[in-house]
């Protein structure tokens, strides 16, 4: 994926983001469906899992709906966004339906990833090759950040909460192992 997202986008982070925040969104909201169903079909509690999982999908959501008001994807890269979430959706539920161990391993390092590039798309902003736009008032909403956030005040939060889903995720795992 990363290979993939370096090709198309190169050092456009913002339309990188919004593509990949679209495709981060799918584990969360999956595993939540598959926890419930599961704790359903057994009778018994989840754990914590199904509203820790629906939350992450949600913050991923806001991940994206912020990147879509900073970079204005284009009619062609909504419809990849279109394609690549169809793809993986499918392909997460019946990664997380017979193997939700590796589902969260698999998540976590694509969690690991998307601090990588947060850091590189910090990098580019604090070097003056991308301009440090002021926050979408979403973001400054969701985040609680100060009213004269920017960009770069963006990029330290997600990049935080990647970092926080990547550590949940890799914890998940080893629980599902015990």
């Amino acid at each position: 994926m990363r290979i993939f997202a370096d090709s198309v986008f190169s050092k456009r982070y913002g339309h990188r983001a919004v593509v990949l925040e679209t495709v981060a969104a799918v584990p969360g909201m999956v595993g939540g469906l598959l926890q419930h169903l599961k704790a359903i079909r057994h009778i018994r509690e989840d754990e914590g899992f199904i509203r820790e999982l629906l939350d992450e999908a949600e913050n991923e959501r806001m991940h994206l709906m912020t990147f879509i008001n900073i970079a204005e994807p284009s009619r062609s890269e909504r419809i990849l966004i279109m394609i690549g979430q169809a793809v993986f959706y499918n392909f997460y539920f019946f990664l997380y339906l017979f193997a939700p161990r590796t589902a969260h391993r698999m998540v976590a390092y694509l969690e690991e990833e998307a601090v990588i590039s947060y850091t590189q798309y910090l990098c580019e902003i604090d070097a003056g090759h991308i301009e440090n736009v002021p926050a979408p008032q979403l973001a400054i909403d969701y985040w609680s950040l100060h009213q004269d956030a920017t960009l770069r005040d963006v990029v330290i939060v997600v990049r935080a909460d990647e970092a926080g889903h990547r550590d949940r995720n890799h914890e998940m795992a080893d629980q599902m192992a015990a």
